[in-house]
């Protein structure tokens, strides 16, 4: 079987992608699959272009992964990690102008005629041989407060939810530039052929209000090749769409096929030559791996029942917080660079009391017992697990305010994120805000610093990781950023 191919023309390489992939979608997959199927027998080496455009690392790494533990929604550091027990004294009372010092609000509280002060109705305790101070709703948390740097001064510019939860993740505020995962993945590539190089897993929640909507291009790949993008698994039905053969087709069959494919598309390739089309070939060679790598990884069954125990109750329900977490430490054993956990349900604008403790509960321990589980293995030294979300809460009560009820806006000032492992200086709490938690008076970490760490935990010195992109050299933290170095190891 053979079909026309257009020869070569001097403008064949300006040939666009949209109009290239019309004519060559059908077969770039299955080419790929086809090539596998002849070499499922043997090991293959790692394809040359998973090794990362960097080669090497700029400096000695102390962390080879990452877990992300992303908190969409923003929690309430007041009520969980910044405790401020001198605004019992303030209840109701409005917040000072000299404290707010006419800062940006929110459009959900700016029409409020008052900004009444709603101190935390929980309590906190000192955990840890530092004495880290940690709420009450968040007791296995305390359990490892000796192992992670709590930062109580994470600041950004970004005051509603899609464009700060897209500037922590990307380094910019307007969709179109890559992931943090996709970096990674760019710079330093993937270990494991069988898996991806970044996976992304969504988590259910708690809380009985709307969450915020998380889209693709959180873990989207921008402009860099589209094989850089996060992986995301479904905690039901397939974990990949379409990773499995269609009904009623026989291996056999789909030998056949992808045989005649391949030779049809190894032809396109070298009369187009779209560099995009290897990274498309890429993705399915990764599809078929995963057919056997992904049902291998999603089975616990080999847990045993110590381990299912440490993560919580949750744990055996696919799509929770315990189960992603558990599943994160499968993939990190595996080798996988960067691993993401969302969960949403921390947008507590109202009857937070109500929902902030199921919010709490959904991640405390599984949290927690990540961070055991794998420092038992040996392995918690060069995986850096982050915990955190995309902005923080007031001290004011938006809405009515009680004893007993209260909710909180937006806060951009300042807000707590906590990490842990590879490269982190453990028991530190870095960082301090005022006494309304409205502004930050010591050490400030904006989130191109966070990010900036995260990188230099990896070996990367964030200035130099740049891809250039319609005539400009671009970088996860923009042009901004440095490493806070008291966080470091």
């Amino acid at each position: 079987m053979s079909l026309p191919i257009c020869p070569p023309t001097p403008d064949a390489l300006s040939v666009t992608r949209r109009h290239f992939f019309g004519r060559t979608a059908s077969g770039i997959g299955t080419a790929a699959l086809a090539t596998l199927l002849a070499e499922e027998a043997k090991p293959a080496a790692l394809p040359a272009h998973d090794s990362g455009v960097m080669g090497t690392t700029h400096f000695p790494p102390k962390a080879k992964r990452v877990i992300y533990l992303f908190m969409s929604g923003a929690p309430s550091q007041i009520d969980l990690l910044d405790p401020k027990p001198k605004m019992e004294a303030f209840y109701d009372k409005d917040l000072p102008e000299s404290v707010r010092k006419g800062q940006r609000l929110t459009t959900m509280t700016s029409k409020q005629k008052r900004f009444p002060i709603a101190p935390s109705i929980y309590k906190f305790h000192k955990r840890g041989q530092a004495g880290t101070e940690i709420s009450e709703l968040l007791p296995h948390v305390g359990t490892i407060a000796d192992e992670m740097a709590l930062v109580r001064t994470i600041h950004t510019e970004a005051i509603n939810h899609d464009p700060a939860i897209t500037y922590i993740q990307t380094g910019a505020q307007q969709p179109g530039r890559p992931s943090m995962g996709a970096w990674l993945s760019y710079g330093l590539g993937r270990v494991n052929q069988n898996l991806p190089g970044f996976v992304v897993l969504h988590s259910t929640w708690s809380a009985k209000r709307d969450a915020q909507a998380l889209y693709t291009r959180l873990w989207g790949a921008g402009f860099l090749p589209s094989r850089h993008q996060g992986v995301a698994l479904r905690s039901s039905g397939d974990p990949v769409l379409y990773l499995s053969n269609p009904a009623g087709v026989s291996s056999t069959t789909r030998r056949k096929m992808l045989d005649s494919l391949a030779q049809l598309n190894r032809q396109q390739f070298q009369a187009v030559g779209d560099p995009e089309i290897e990274a498309r070939i890429a993705q399915y060679e990764m599809a078929y791996r995963m057919q056997t790598s992904v049902p291998e990884l999603t089975d616990l069954s080999d847990e045993p029942r110590h381990i299912l125990d440490l993560y919580g109750p949750d744990v055996g329900k696919p799509g929770t917080f315990a189960s992603n977490c558990l599943l994160a430490r499968r993939l990190a054993e595996r080798d996988v660079r960067f691993i993401q956990v969302f969960i949403r349900g921390w947008d507590q604008h109202g009857t937070l009391p109500r929902d902030l403790p199921m919010m709490a509960r959904d991640i405390d321990q599984p949290a927690a017992a990540l961070v055991k589980d794998l420092k038992q293995r040996g392995m918690l030294d060069d995986t850096l697990v982050v915990w955190g979300g995309e902005f923080g809460r007031t001290i004011y009560c938006q809405g009515k305010l009680s004893r007993s009820n209260y909710g909180r806006d937006h806060h951009p000032r300042c807000y707590s994120i906590w990490m842990a492992g590879g490269g982190i200086r453990p028991g530190t709490v870095y960082g301090k805000t005022d006494d309304f938690c409205y502004n930050i008076v010591e050490n400030p970490v904006h989130i191109h610093d966070l990010n900036a760490t995260i990188l230099h935990c990896l070996g990367i010195d964030h200035q130099k990781l740049t891809h250039r992109f319609q005539g400009r050299d671009f970088r996860l933290t923009d042009v901004h950023g440095k490493g806070v170095k008291p966080l470091l190891a």
